[in-house]
């Protein structure tokens, strides 16, 4: 009954929290459904387009989602249950839910804006440049991961020279191709019949929904088979056009389309929950707690970072600040897309651990990937249902790709933000050299690059500075708002503490990683005797890693600097 009582009292806790804190944030702030937003009074047709809630609910919640709250407190249970349990549950109330809300609202009330320009308000010119800096860097990380992680979910086993091919009777991986290549096909009938063809949401949704089960049961039968590298390619190809067309084509549909595998994926594991609890088909091993270290270090900082998603993740700022808020059609909206889908997040995040407590003890590499683990712990409540697990494995990757083509499409918008001046709207008003850069091509082109070539290389060294660079993100993002709100006269009291504890467990835990480096540099001959061993672990990774580390540091202490300026002109004004 353990499980069953978790995810109750997680449940509850988060719905509570919701039309307590989240209610009371709204009021706080201010929030105003008659006040026009960016997407009605900026509309472009491209970025700032309109949507109806649950369409943005459902771009929202896939691009925050992704894999992010299933890898993270699976990763993080060799601390045990409860630890993830309270860091999802809290951190998502008054961490997590407070970033995204927050950022979504400050965005709309500056044109539906990245956080740089907010910070450029508040805090000037100059912390708008570093922040972009910063943010482009977690970027690249971004789209590095997530390029690794769906070349290789997609890659046909032993990286076959394969150009392009479809297969009867595929394995997983193929299968997985085919539908996400199919549903991105669906995403675009949705937004022509909706957006050109007049039609309404209800309808396109029951033929959207009719549209995925086609694509799975084709997937099942006929799949895409390609190289790794062929993959890498073709995925650089659709995230660069993915960013650039308008939204309504690709993004705001398929967000909505493949939101309802997550719900349904939701839905099964909960069901497999009860199951579990009254018949006794699985039985739930882990752990309440562990102990204070672990494989993967000491419980602060290393849980607050692990977990990521499930409670509080930097790129979700970017998300609300990048994408949303140019799509939010009323402010009305904002408590339940910016802090309702963070709480929703939360709840999977629990469902998530739950699932890898039913197969282990706690999460280790014979379980495979977590997506693995996260898919064999639901169906081992269906007495280990194969259907299930393949099913589950599928919407865990086609979120990977949710977030990879949002990613994307956020690196242009700042991108081009970086080398335009306070009076220039676009690429179009500047001049020179800086018309150029700010291109969206080139930016976008820039990025796509980049992020390839190193999820090309598929290197360690990019998933152990994600998690890092990504709650450090958060720290600034929180921080970011935490100053509009003190400049506008809002209450800002409730950033405090998240703001301070998220800064100082990331900067803690890259801190770490420099040292750990250094000794690693220092000591790398001895321990990499022969070839195959370098080739395994590169020495420029470990530098790639401490310069990037060393970066992000950096960049964090000068935004902190200023902020405490900021902060410090604010209360003179006051007195």
């Amino acid at each position: 009954m353990t499980p069953l009582l978790i995810i109750v009292a997680a449940i509850a806790l988060l719905v509570i929290g919701y039309v307590t804190y989240g209610s009371w944030l709204a009021k706080e702030w201010g929030v105003d459904p008659s006040r026009p937003t960016p997407a009605k009074t900026m509309e472009d047709g491209v970025d700032y387009v309109a949507a109806k809630p649950a369409v943005l609910m459902g771009h929202h919640f896939s691009s925050i989602a992704g894999a992010g709250p299933i890898n993270g407190p699976i990763q993080a249970s060799v601390f045990g249950w409860l630890p993830v349990f309270l860091w999802c549950v809290l951190g998502g109330i008054f961490f997590g839910g407070l970033q995204d809300f927050g950022s979504l609202f400050a965005s709309i009330r500056h044109e539906g804006k990245s956080v740089g320009e907010i910070i450029k308000d508040t805090m000037g010119k100059r912390a708008q440049k570093l922040f972009i800096i910063f943010a482009l860097l977690v970027l690249i990380l971004v789209i590095a991961s997530f390029v690794n992680v769906v070349a290789g979910t997609f890659m046909t086993p032993a990286d076959a020279p394969v150009m392009f091919g479809i297969v009867a009777d595929p394995i997983a991986n193929q299968t997985t191709a085919m539908v996400s290549v199919l549903f991105i096909v669906l995403a675009v009938i949705y937004g022509m019949l909706t957006n050109r063809g007049g039609m309404k949401t209800l309808p396109a949704t029951i033929i959207g929904l009719v549209g995925i089960v086609l694509a799975l049961v084709i997937g099942l039968n006929f799949g895409l088979a390609m190289s790794r590298t062929a993959w890498i390619v073709l995925i650089g190809i659709y995230i660069a056009v993915a960013s650039l067309i308008p939204v309504w084509i690709m993004l705001q549909p398929r967000d909505y389309l493949s939101s309802f595998l997550l719900y349904a994926m939701m839905i099964v594991a909960v069901f497999g929950i009860l199951y579990a609890a009254f018949s006794g088909s699985a039985q739930f091993q882990l752990p309440a707690f562990t102990g204070w270290t672990t494989g993967i270090g000491p419980m602060f900082p290393a849980l607050f970072i692990t977990v990521a998603c499930g409670a509080c993740s930097g790129f979700h700022a970017l998300i609300s600040t990048g994408t949303s808020s140019k799509q939010l059609e009323n402010e009305a909206h904002a408590k339940a897309i910016g802090y309702g889908s963070m709480l929703i997040e939360s709840a999977l995040g629990v469902i998530s651990l739950i699932a890898v407590g039913m197969i282990s003890t706690g999460y280790n590499a014979d379980l495979g990937t977590p997506a693995k683990a996260f898919a064999d712990g639901i169906a081992a409540m269906y007495h280990g249902s194969p259907l299930i697990a393949a099913l589950l494995t599928l919407a865990v990757s086609v979120f990977a790709l949710t977030s990879l083509d949002t990613g994307t499409r956020l690196s242009r918008f700042m991108f081009g933000e970086l080398f335009l001046k306070e009076d220039e709207a676009t690429w179009k008003d500047a001049s020179g050299i800086r018309a150029l850069l700010a291109h969206p091509l080139v930016g976008t082109g820039i990025m796509v690059v980049i992020g390839c070539i190193l999820g090309g290389l598929s290197l360690s060294q990019i998933w152990a500075l994600f998690g890092a660079a990504n709650q450090l993100l958060a720290g600034v993002a929180l921080l970011a708002v935490c100053c509009w709100l003190g400049e506008v006269g809002k209450n800002n009291k409730m950033f405090y503490f998240p703001m301070c504890f998220m800064l100082v467990a990331t900067l803690t835990q890259l801190c770490r990683t420099i040292l750990a480096k250094f000794s690693a540099i220092g000591g790398y001959a001895a321990a990499h005797a022969t070839a195959e061993e370098m080739a395994a672990d590169p020495l420029w990774g470990h530098y790639f890693q401490l310069v990037f580390a060393a970066a992000m540091v950096i960049l964090a202490v000068i935004l902190v600097i200023e902020a405490i300026g900021t902060f410090q002109r604010q209360a003179a004004r006051k007195k």
